[in-house]
């Protein structure tokens, strides 16, 4: 049981809580105990795709936590929480509603590296306190800004008035001058995002810019590293297969969280003394790779010219 199991996590779960799952059903389907993590945190309101780390898998937790993510985001303009999501209470409103050419128009303030403010209620270390234990006391929280990149933002649908409207390949120009102009109360998004954005900041950020505020009323992690939606499941179906004795089948390999990586093939003797944390020396390779002996994968390894050191060594 060493590999993935990517959930679909349904809205108002705990990643904790999801782990908790995961682990329940490894015992109730007779796999007995193990060592299980995710690979980045979904707040509770926030759905979508979890990947979850059994066995060995879980030594690779952290390179997923690195990994780049993509979303599908919704701002409803008008309202700012404390939270900047629903789940908190207002702080700012504001009347001004922006047209979707305004919104087109910012974008690309948006695109690339930018430097961005973690909300205060985020679980970021402050002088060894979590933001949000302080936030919910009352005291006020001061985040600094730090460096991320969005890969690409882009706009998936409008909302105007009661009724949406998909945002057509080519942007404002099908959708024709009056529908740009017209004012909207909230547009959803999908975000290419590199590790460390918060959602929630750069939904609020949008915002302000076009000189109004705004929250989020709906998040859905699409991506997660290597790991899509198609891949994840929902609770109702760990739950069946646990009933019908198959959890192994929906697991994925250990190797999947590794797709983006090139193989490198090691001989057996090679691939004991990487299990004893020996530097291979031999052809010149550069950067990580997944030393595989056969079928059976042995290290993640960094090669830096004719050096292989290993990363994370696999107890397979």
């Amino acid at each position: 049981m060493h590999g993935w199991i990517i959930l679909d996590k349904p809205l108002w779960l705990g990643s904790t809580q999801a782990v908790s799952a995961v682990k329940r059903a490894l015992r109730q389907s007779g796999a007995g105990k193990w060592k299980v993590g995710h690979g980045g945190t979904l707040d509770p309101l926030a759905t979508g795709v979890l990947p979850i780390a059994i066995g060995e898998a879980t030594k690779l937790a952290g390179r997923m936590l690195d990994s780049d993510k993509i979303y599908d985001f919704t701002v409803s303009f008008g309202v700012q929480t404390d939270t900047l999501d629903l789940e908190g209470k207002e702080i700012a409103a504001s009347d001004h509603r922006p047209t979707l050419a305004n919104v087109e128009a910012i974008l690309p303030r948006f695109t690339g590296p930018i430097e961005q403010a973690p909300p205060a209620y985020s679980a970021i270390l402050i002088d060894g306190q979590r933001a949000y234990d302080l936030a919910r006391a009352g005291q006020d929280v001061e985040m600094k800004t730090r460096a991320i990149i969005i890969h690409n933002l882009a706009i998936s649908s409008p909302q105007r008035g009661e009724d949406s409207a998909a945002c057509p390949q080519g942007g404002l120009a099908k959708l024709g001058e009056g529908a740009a102009a017209e004012k909207i109360n909230e547009i959803t998004f999908t975000a290419h995002v590199s590790k460390g954005t918060y959602i929630r900041s750069l939904a609020r950020d949008i915002a302000l810019a076009l000189g109004t505020v705004g929250h989020v009323t709906m998040l859905r992690r699409v991506k997660a590293g290597p790991f899509t939606l198609e891949s994840a499941i929902s609770l109702d179906k760990l739950d069946e297969a646990v009933r019908g004795g198959g959890i192994a089948q929906l697991m994925l390999p250990l190797t999947a969280g590794l797709d983006d990586i090139p193989a490198l093939a090691v001989s057996p003797d090679d691939a004991l003394a990487l299990r004893q944390g020996k530097v291979l020396v031999g052809k010149p390779h550069t950067g990580l790779m997944l030393a595989m002996e056969g079928d059976t994968p042995v290290a993640l390894v960094e090669a830096s010219g004719p050096e292989i050191r290993v990363v994370r060594g696999f107890n397979l």
